[in-house]
């Protein structure tokens, strides 16, 4: 698909890795950001270096450098900023690098040339940065994993946890991602407490239609899975259903039986704990 949109990604490293996104795929980030095939005009990636630990440390300096060397081959513009170190009353020793402010200011006299930006974050801090972004005509969007704050994902236009799109935290299996016996990642949408029994809405693929959320539009990139309370994780208490905060991986199977439409989900875990 061609389009005319251009497209702006501003990855707040840090925050992402130290919430749940530490194997987050760039290039998947990538393609879920320009899914109608707008252009990516902007690629950026906030991160931390201590420049102590490089000096000491071979191991972290050739990590560091393979991995912004991995991030410039994808395309991303890596902007880095130095841990600086101070010391608290108690005479403890630590570390700052926020790049809070660097992200915010590229977004804002970036967001001109743009027609959409993702930011992936989890940092409420970052909130007032949408609303000011929505304000100068951009589509701004959220992508994260754990601890997002109620704010950011109440600003965006769109927020979507990074555990429900395909490729982007890559999980272990023979299998490709929608097919059977492969493991997914879903959210409950409908449980009946009475007979214990709900289904899960997962994402099949990225594409511009992700508006779509009936999976019985042919439109629809999601699908649905029927489950029983019994494949729940242990302990799971069932009054926190239907949710969209709770995030289930599970295994697809085949329907239960020849009548049944909906495949299976089963042996259930919650993947943002």
């Amino acid at each position: 698909m061609n389009s005319s949109l251009r497209v702006g990604v501003y990855v707040d490293v840090s925050n992402i890795h130290l919430n749940g996104g530490y194997r987050m795929q760039f290039d998947a980030l990538r393609d879920f950001a320009c899914r109608d095939g707008a252009h990516p005009v902007r690629l950026n990636a906030y991160l931390a270096y201590d420049a102590d630990k490089a000096a000491d440390d071979f191991s972290y300096r050739h990590g560091q450098r393979q991995f912004h060397a991995a991030l410039r081959d994808l395309g991303y513009k890596v902007i880095v900023k130095n841990v600086r170190w101070y010391t608290d009353d108690n005479g403890d020793r630590y570390g700052k690098a926020n790049m809070d402010l660097e992200l915010a200011v590229d977004a804002l006299t970036q967001c001109g040339r743009l027609d959409r930006i993702v930011i992936a974050s989890g940092d409420g801090d970052f909130a007032y940065l949408v609303r000011a972004l929505q304000n100068q005509g951009c589509r701004a969007e959220v992508i994260a994993f754990n601890n997002v704050s109620a704010d950011l994902k109440r600003e965006a236009d769109m927020y979507m946890s990074g555990y429900l799109v395909p490729g982007l935290l890559p999980i272990k299996g023979e299998h490709e991602w929608g097919a059977y016996d492969s493991r997914m990642r879903g959210v409950c949408y409908h449980y009946d407490q009475d007979k214990g029994f709900g289904f899960l809405r997962y994402l099949r693929r990225i594409c511009p239609e992700l508006h779509v959320t009936d999976t019985r539009d042919s439109q629809s990139p999601y699908g649905t899975a029927f489950f029983h309370a019994s494949q729940l994780p242990t302990g799971f208490d069932t009054r926190h259903l239907p949710s969209r905060e709770h995030i289930f991986e599970f295994t697809l199977r085949p329907p239960a039986t020849e009548d049944k439409k909906d495949p299976m989900a089963v042996e259930l875990v919650q993947s943002n704990t």
